[in-house]
């Protein structure tokens, strides 16, 4: 079965509060599938079951059934059907009773799912769901950094074809940064650069010392590890890049620590704003969580007009949202992607940044590399130009990857470095990527960053 995806006609000119509103009244909601059911899932379940107006979660697929049961019953759902085809499915949401699966495909290929959400956190399984759901017309919400910053070009690419939408997802740093700079970009408002607000970054986090506090908020440890080590800061800024055009300006983002996350608009260098547009992070920053978003305004009667309202003097001035609630934002992503056909963050073409694998410790010939969020390795963000003249390895087609030779710590580990292995479904995928934008030659290097021996940035 293939086809475009089913969009729900609500009518035209209508926001999305208003056309979410009238599909309840209709009793016609979006139809959500969710693949996963971690601490995210559940999250995601909970706030869908309240029920968000004008949608219902209708089906979850998990490896695990148990933690699929964990998120109906969290979110309020009493009873449910186990379905081991789409068939099924089928039948069962036709009845409204929602559906548990542990096969993906059984969702992908349901005709009564109109929009899946992708929440595993894998790489190699998450993009042949998108994939196979792509084919049979669903659109996807991409709750999967680890998969958007490594083949977000090429899947959006994909999904164009196919006639429906790929999105990252509001709530994640991503969308929210989107968010703010799309509405800024309607008022006509130049954007330079856009980030994170990060609390801290340790390169050298391992399992071992984020295994409390994963445990403490029943988090996957290696998932943890990755928000701490940089990894997952890198992977959501290179979504941003992606989606923006805008650069590094070294290997790692300058990340300047700031008391305020206005202060930033000052110790970004202001060159690199205006030239090709910053991905960045503000280090420490109050309000301590969010995003933001520096636009450049020099006419001498704006900017009085901006200081009157309390901005500062510019000439760059930072905007910013003070939460980042991926469990609730993501009802806006959906509802927009389903009613507008409107992706909250999607790339405009090619990938302009990557993440790359850096070793966390001196690593020895025959060492297995532990993939994200692991022991060997964290990611770090660079500009495709740079990453592909080093043939650098992305963190997210690291994990089992064998040494041939000793690296260094904080070394760049490149394909070079690897004993040769089969390209796996991603890594075709990625060289197909790779293939379809090339990189430019004589594009500028960004400079490496340098670490200062057992950094906490």
């Amino acid at each position: 079965m293939s086809g475009r995806a089913k969009t729900t006609t609500i009518g035209d000119s209508m926001s999305i509060d208003f056309a979410l509103q009238k599909l309840e009244s209709k009793m016609r909601p979006i139809r959500v599938g969710m693949v996963g059911a971690g601490a995210t899932g559940r999250a995601i379940a909970l706030q869908l079951g309240t029920p968000v107006p004008g949608m219902r979660l209708v089906a979850i697929a998990n490896r695990t059934p148990e933690h699929g049961e964990r998120a109906f019953r969290e979110a309020g759902t009493t009873v449910w059907r186990r379905v081991d085809s789409p068939h099924q499915a089928e039948a069962a949401i036709a009845q409204g009773m929602p559906v548990l699966a542990e096969d993906p495909s059984v969702l992908t290929r349901c005709g009564a799912i109109d929009v899946l959400l992708e929440v595993t956190g894998s790489v190699e399984p998450a993009a042949r769901v998108a994939l196979d759901a792509f084919d049979h017309g669903k659109h996807v919400v991409l709750v999967n950094a680890e998969l958007d910053s490594l083949i977000g070009p090429i899947l959006k690419e994909k999904a164009d074809k196919a006639g429906v939408i790929v999105t990252h997802t509001d709530g994640d740093e991503p969308g929210v940064a989107l968010t703010l700079l799309r509405y800024l970009k309607t008022l006509g408002l130049r954007t330079v650069a856009s980030g994170n607000i990060k609390g801290m970054v340790d390169y050298y986090r391992t399992p071992d010392s984020q295994r409390a506090f994963a445990e403490k908020h029943g988090q996957d440890v290696k998932k943890v590890t990755s928000f701490a080590d940089s990894t997952k800061l890198s992977m959501e800024a290179t979504v941003i890049s992606n989606a923006t055009g805008f650069r590094v300006g070294r290997r790692g983002m300058y990340g300047p620590p700031c008391g305020y996350v206005r202060e930033i608009a000052s110790l970004l260098p202001a060159d690199e704003m205006l030239a090709t547009g910053l991905v960045d992070y503000a280090l420490g920053a109050a309000p301590h969580t969010g995003a933001f978003v520096i636009v450049h305004e020099n006419s001498p009667l704006k900017m009085a007009q901006l200081a009157y309202y309390k901005l500062g003097a510019g000439p760059f001035y930072v905007f910013y949202t003070p939460f980042h609630l991926p469990h609730l934002q993501i009802a806006s992503t959906i509802g927009r992607a389903v009613i507008d056909h409107d992706a909250t963050v999607a790339p405009l073409g090619g990938p302009v940044c990557e993440v790359v694998t850096v070793a966390k410790r001196d690593l020895k010939a025959g060492e297995r590399l532990d993939g994200i969020g692991g022991f060997c390795s964290y990611g770090l963000i660079d500009n495709t130009s740079t990453a592909r003249e080093m043939s650098a390895l992305p963190i997210s087609l690291s994990e089992d990857r064998v040494l041939r030779r000793d690296v260094a710590k904080d070394e760049v580990i490149s394909f070079d470095d690897l004993h040769e292995a089969p390209a796996g479904f991603v890594e075709k995928l990625w060289r197909e990527q790779m293939a379809r934008w090339p990189v430019s030659l004589g594009t500028p290097k960004s400079p490496s960053h340098t670490i200062p021996a057992g950094s906490i940035r």
